[in-house]
This record gives structure tokens, C-alpha cells and sequence, in this order.
């Protein structure tokens, strides 16, 4: 009976493991999907009503989910050699802010640095904004 009690309690800790993942590990899960160009991977931490912005811009440049679809879609496949190293990475509360360093986009021998700034709720992004060199 305490076996099987056991059994149990594992299984529903092992089932929820997903929803405690930290905002530090959301945005790690997205940098590594992107990197990997797996667009469903990609998708999956983001929210379905997330929204990408220009830093200071008061509208979005991408809104909703299949809006990021289509942006990343297409940059993955017009970039095989895409790739974001990041250089710092700082987490306060559910902010991760990101200061990476982006080669092989659409096949541009510049790299680009980029600071972006995530807002993580409840395990998936919900906003992102870009401060671009």
C-alpha cells in the first residue's frame, strides 16, 4: 500500500514538472529550439496571444502566435546557418534578459547583437522586446 502511494506521488510530481520550469529555463527552452531552427519547438513557450516589440515602440511588430509562426518559419528557413550565442543573461522575477550575439541570419556574414528582454507568465513568454546594434 505505501509502495503504491509512493508509485503515485511520483508519477503526479513527475507529470507536473513541466509547469514549474522557471522563466530562466523557458527562455533557454526558445534559444535552443531557435538555434535548432525547430520552428513546433519554438512555438511551444510562447503564449498564444504574445507579442514582439521593437524596444520603445508602443506597437507590436509580431502579435499572436501564428504571426511568430510565420516571422520565424520564414527566417528559419531563409537562415541555415542561424545561430545566438548569448553573451549575459540576467533573471529578475520573470524577466530574462537576454544579450546575444546572432550569426547567419539570411545568410548575412555580419553578426548582430541584440539585447532582448522576456516576460514569462505562467511557463510561457508573453511578450518580448528587441534593442538591436
Amino acid at each position: 500500500m505505501i509502495r503504491l502511494f509512493i508509485t503515485t506521488i511520483l508519477v503526479v510530481l513527475t507529470s507536473f514538472s513541466g509547469i514549474s520550469q522557471t522563466p530562466r529555463e523557458v527562455v533557454q527552452d526558445q534559444l535552443d529550439a531557435y538555434n535548432a531552427k525547430d520552428l513546433d519547438a519554438f512555438l511551444k513557450v510562447f503564449s498564444e496571444h504574445a507579442k514582439a516589440f521593437n524596444y520603445g515602440d508602443e506597437n507590436p511588430f509580431i502579435e499572436g502566435k501564428e504571426n511568430f509562426r510565420r516571422t520565424y518559419g520564414n527566417l528559419f528557413k531563409s537562415s541555415p546557418e542561424l545561430n545566438s550565442q548569448v553573451i549575459s543573461r540576467q533573471v529578475i522575477g520573470n524577466t530574462v534578459i537576454d544579450y546575444e550575439y546572432i550569426t547567419g541570419r539570411q545568410g548575412s556574414e555580419a553578426p548582430l547583437l541584440l539585447i532582448a528582454i522576456y516576460l514569462v507568465e505562467n511557463g510561457k513568454i508573453v511578450r518580448c522586446d528587441f534593442i538591436r546594434e
